[in-house]
This record gives structure tokens, C-alpha cells and sequence, in this order.
């Protein structure tokens, strides 16, 4: 039996179960409205929507990998567009590009073209300080630790703060050992 391709983003997208957009906006909206009502801090809430989203990636990767067919990316590199091409457009519906690498190759810009958490979103100033979309910065973060990859994830530009494109940046801090749960017998 021949191998398994790989599944594009748009493939994956097609074959997906969803979730009316507007519904997981406002739903999304009312979680962090509730989380800013209770925490009353900004960097709290920021803290809070990293940590949520932390969670459902180290979830999340397992439904990309089943549901996706890619095989063991080569380097970092090719994790990043992977997330951009494969993982943004299969869970979001959205495409982003990457760019600006550092000479390493360890730290990169994910820069969306779309982002559907903000439809209908206006930050009051006295939320100047939020990261709105801080969830996805967690996401990435959960998913690529559970593929061994440690990684500091944060927001570049938001145009929810007046920029001109939402961009995250994704540094890999450092490549963690596989551990397996026990050992051979020599």
C-alpha cells in the first residue's frame, strides 16, 4: 500500500466539522469580556488567554497530526510554515505567510491574513494593554512543546492596536530530547 500524502490546509478545511464563525467570535468575545470582569487586570488576562491556549494546543496537535498526514518536519523551518499553510487554515479557516528569520533559523514572524476572533472587536483604552488574541500565541506554544519543540511565542503587531497586520513571533528556545517511558533491556 502506497503512503499516505499529506493533506493541505484548504483539503483538511473542506472535510472539517464546523462551528457557525459568528457563533465562536461572540463566544470567544464574551470569554474574554468575562475574564477582564473578573481578573480586572489586563496583564492577567493576557497571562490567562496564553495559558487557555496552552492547553488546547498541547491538545490540538494531536487532531492536526491524525487529521493532516504530515510526517516529522526536518527543522524549524519547515514547522513554521507548516503551522502557517497547514494549522491556521485547518482550525481558523485563515492563511498566514512566514517571514523575517533570524540567521539561525530559530526565530520567525507568522503574519495573518485574516483572523476571525476579531470580527465585531473594538478595544476600549482601558484595555490598550490586552492581547486580544493572546489564545493563539498559547495554542502554538502547547502544540509545538508537544512535539518537543520549546518555544516562546508573542505578539509582534496587532491591528487591534492600530497596526497594520497581526503578526506573532515564534522563537525556538531549544529543541527538547524525545524521553521514552521506560527503557530496553540490554
Amino acid at each position: 500500500m502506497a503512503p499516505v500524502a499529506p493533506r493541505s490546509g484548504d483539503a483538511i478545511f473542506a472535510n472539517m466539522e464546523r462551528v457557525n464563525a459568528e457563533l465562536f467570535t461572540l463566544t470567544y468575545g464574551a470569554t474574554v469580556r468575562q475574564l477582564l470582569t473578573d481578573l480586572e487586570e489586563v496583564e492577567e488576562v493576557n497571562k490567562q488567554l496564553d495559558q487557555m491556549g496552552y492547553n488546547i494546543g498541547i491538545r490540538l496537535i494531536d487532531e492536526f497530526l491524525a487529521k493532516s498526514n504530515v510526517s516529522r518536519c526536518v527543522d524549524f523551518r519547515e514547522t513554521a510554515e507548516v503551522i502557517a499553510k497547514v494549522g491556521f487554515k485547518m482550525f481558523l479557516g485563515v492563511t498566514a505567510s512566514v517571514s523575517n528569520w533570524d540567521a539561525d533559523g530559530t526565530c520567525c514572524s507568522i503574519i495573518l491574513e485574516d483572523n476571525p476572533l476579531v470580527d465585531f472587536v473594538e478595544l476600549p483604552d482601558t484595555c490598550q494593554g490586552l492581547y486580544y488574541c493572546n489564545i493563539l500565541s498559547g495554542v502554538i506554544r502547547g502544540a509545538l512543546e508537544m512535539v518537543s519543540m520549546k518555544t516562546e511565542v508573542t505578539w509582534i503587531r496587532d491591528m487591534l492596536r492600530g497596526d497594520d497586520a497581526y503578526e506573532l513571533q515564534v522563537k525556538l528556545l531549544k529543541q527538547v530530547p524525545e524521553e521514552y517511558p521506560y527503557k530496553d533491556d540490554e
